[in-house]
């Protein structure tokens, strides 16, 4: 009877005191967000191209209040604008990407923030190329500055984004020289958090 009573109170004891500990969960440490918004190549290749929809997925892990990670998911298309094509091809990319993220640690319902990762592209040139455009793989360095806006379960923000573009061979028979630029693009993010 005593054993009872003593595995009784031992568990009144834990629910009691899970019951603050689970209430102290931080919300947040992990979002999900939908992001949308336009971009374009920069330098020789802006000269080719025409600003075009942005759209990704990402998840971000916010281990800290300062430092936080990121990978997803992004596409984008942009049409060709070469005077030498009669019907223009357009430039499909799809890759990922990972980014380390860095904030104010005393922000965090309106977070300043700015990263930098790696990530890697697949562009899918759609149309008619004449042989001046062909589909590759592109290695590429994001560098990000946003603002996150964090209530409850809910996260939103606004983002720009210079991918550092390693290797843009899918340009290469476009001059005589290796086309340079890098890809720019301004977003909008909604999604929940954790």
């Amino acid at each position: 009877m005593l054993r009872r009573y003593l595995q009784g109170g031992a568990l009144m004891a834990v629910v009691l005191c899970a019951g603050p500990a689970l209430a102290q969960k931080k919300q947040g440490d992990v979002n999900v967000f939908l992001r949308g918004g336009i971009g374009d190549f920069t330098g020789d290749l802006g000269d080719l191209s025409s600003t075009g929809p942005l759209w990704g997925l990402t998840l971000n892990l916010q281990p800290t209040t300062f430092l936080g990670f990121e990978v997803g998911y992004e596409g984008s298309q942009n049409k060709v604008s070469d005077t030498r094509l009669f019907d223009a091809p357009s430039l499909v990319r799809n890759g990922g990407s990972a980014l380390v993220k860095v904030s104010p640690p005393f922000l965090t319902a309106v977070r300043p923030f700015a990263g930098v990762g790696l990530g890697l592209s697949y562009v899918d040139v759609r149309g008619a190329g004449a042989g001046l455009y062909d589909s590759d793989l592109m290695e590429e360095i994001p560098l990000a500055v946003g603002l996150e806006f964090n209530t409850g379960g809910l996260t939103a923000g606004v983002r720009g984004t210079y991918r550092v573009l390693i290797d843009q061979d899918f340009a290469d028979a476009t001059s005589t020289d290796d086309a340079g630029g890098g890809l720019m693009d301004a977003s909008l993010t909604l999604g929940a958090r954790f």
